[in-house]
């Protein structure tokens, strides 16, 4: 059974920073393309940034330049360091995991960011 276990989100004031971390059990880590992604109340999920088994990375024009992934395939994990938050960034941040050996899509439970003064 696949398992996404995030930690890291909380309240933070607008300029903060904060970082998440997902760590991955049950399928072949290296393997998995792996991504963050967000909900804020009253809209749709959205891709926040994404990390490829190559180590590739794509990050959503909203947060290029204050958001890095980066995934540490020894300690199964995956990261999203935050910087420069605004109140907008409030979210249920999510993490994602695409098996590339078994196509198939795996979440986490999801993560609350809020960033408010």
């Amino acid at each position: 059974q696949v398992q996404l276990v995030e930690s890291g989100g909380g309240l933070v004031q607008p300029g903060g920073s904060l970082r998440l971390s997902c760590t991955v059990s049950g399928s072949v880590f290296r393997a998995n393309a792996m991504g963050w992604y967000r909900q804020a109340p009253g809209k749709q999920r959205e891709l926040v940034a994404a990390i490829t088994t190559h180590g590739t990375t794509n990050y959503a024009d909203s947060v290029k330049g204050r958001f890095t992934i980066a995934r540490e395939n020894a300690k199964n994990t995956v990261y999203l360091q935050m910087n420069s938050l605004k109140p907008e960034d409030t979210a249920v941040y999510y993490c994602n995991a695409y098996s590339t050996l078994v196509g198939s899509n795996y979440w986490g439970q999801g993560t609350q960011v809020t960033v408010s003064s």
